[in-house]
């Protein structure tokens, strides 16, 4: 199961990452939002994270030029679109660039999940509508969903263990439940790791 540690701002997160080894850490390249960095600070902190470990860059209906430019000059590896970005985008940006794309969706219900069976990312993110919020949803839903999907939406120490027994998800995305009063907590960092492990 692959683990994405997301929301990474400072050097001290990054230091932790190493340490803890989750397979991908996500950047929120989104300005406005609480836990945005810029590309020049993503590409501070790059240098410091171990080259095993993927960098995501996780946009909201940005302009697909930003996106390839990112993606060409390495400063992510992988772009994660939460907005209403179309499989004709996904498909630009995956032949402009080769990179991996995943794309999110919010799930109220079954409804929710037409489109993502057919979506031509790379990965699905399945998350709780409005994404980075901290709140789970009904993940009953998703026990018929086919392809590999990524499980997102207020996960913690508390509840990996039961949503992984219930769902085997392909991967699980964490943010919120990894945190102390906004910001990264290594220890916590590491319990999540830990439970995923002996599971």
């Amino acid at each position: 199961m692959i683990v994405k540690y997301c929301g990474m701002q400072r050097k001290e997160d990054i230091e932790a990452v190493n340490r803890v080894r989750p397979d991908l850490v996500g950047f929120i390249l989104v300005p406005g939002r609480r836990r945005y960095v810029a590309p020049e600070t993503i590409q501070e902190l790059r240098r410091v994270l171990l080259p095993e470990i993927k960098a995501v860059g996780v946009f909201i209906d940005e302009d697909i030029r930003v996106v390839q430019d990112l993606l060409s000059r390495g400063i992510i590896d992988i772009a994660q679109l939460h907005g209403n970005e179309s499989d004709a985008y996904i498909r630009e940006l995956k032949r402009a660039t080769g990179a991996k794309v995943i794309k999110a969706f919010g799930v109220r219900d079954q409804g929710d999940l037409l489109k993502v069976e057919t979506c031509e990312a790379d990965l699905v993110l399945l998350d709780s509508p409005g994404g980075g919020t901290g709140e789970t949803f009904g993940w009953r839903c998703l026990k018929d969903v086919k392809r590999p999907y990524i499980l997102a939406g207020g996960l913690n120490t508390e509840n990996i263990e039961e949503a992984v027994r219930m769902l085997h998800p392909f991967g699980v995305d964490v943010s919120s439940g990894i945190e102390t009063d906004g910001k990264k907590d290594e220890e916590k960092m590491r319990s999540f790791m830990e439970l995923l492990r002996k599971g």
